[in-house]
């Protein structure tokens, strides 16, 4: 077997959201920085919760909160808002998979702070087919030689890409 490029919790995101979006986070295309949706982003992990302790790295994994509910392990995942719940759910889901693959039990809770919501995800073996089938599709879109043609969704209006995707429309 060769090397298999590692995926992360943000390809997954991004999968969930954009195909092409997808392709330019692992070709290491930035998006602009300046974007006022990645600054809010930023904002609200380094302030709405500093008082609690915050990401904690598990190679090859980084979870916003880790914290002890009723005696098991929860993960956290912290979210500027629901408009992209898939994503965040999925993006958990790979972390509770993660978790579960070195021996660790965990169930996830999404947080949208801003909409004061919460949405409890649990890992099932349903959910693990649908993250190996993404893991694989992620990893043929990288390979691709160019990114896939810009389609137009809904969040395309606010992604930080936008300009890279539409300047010549």
């Amino acid at each position: 077997m060769g090397y298999e490029m590692p995926v992360t919790g943000t390809d997954i995101w991004y999968y969930f959201i954009c195909k092409r979006e997808s392709w330019l986070m692992s070709h290491k295309i930035a998006p602009d920085e300046e974007d006022e949706n990645i600054e809010i982003g930023r904002f609200i992990h380094e302030y709405r919760y500093k008082r609690e302790k915050q990401e904690t790295a598990i190679d090859p994994i980084k979870l916003d909160r880790i914290k002890k509910v009723n005696g098991k392990l929860m993960v956290q995942e912290i979210k500027k808002s629901s408009r992209f719940e898939t994503s965040a759910r999925y993006q958990l889901l790979y972390y509770l998979d993660t978790l579960k693959q070195m021996g660790i039990e965990a169930t996830g809770e999404l947080l949208f702070p801003e909409e004061r919501k919460k949405e409890v995800v649990e890992w099932t073996p349903e959910e693990k087919l649908v993250l190996d089938q993404a893991v694989e599709e992620i990893r043929k879109i990288a390979k691709m030689p160019v990114p896939p043609k810009p389609n137009k969704i809904k969040f395309c209006d606010k992604c930080a890409y936008k300009e890279f995707c539409w300047a010549g429309e």
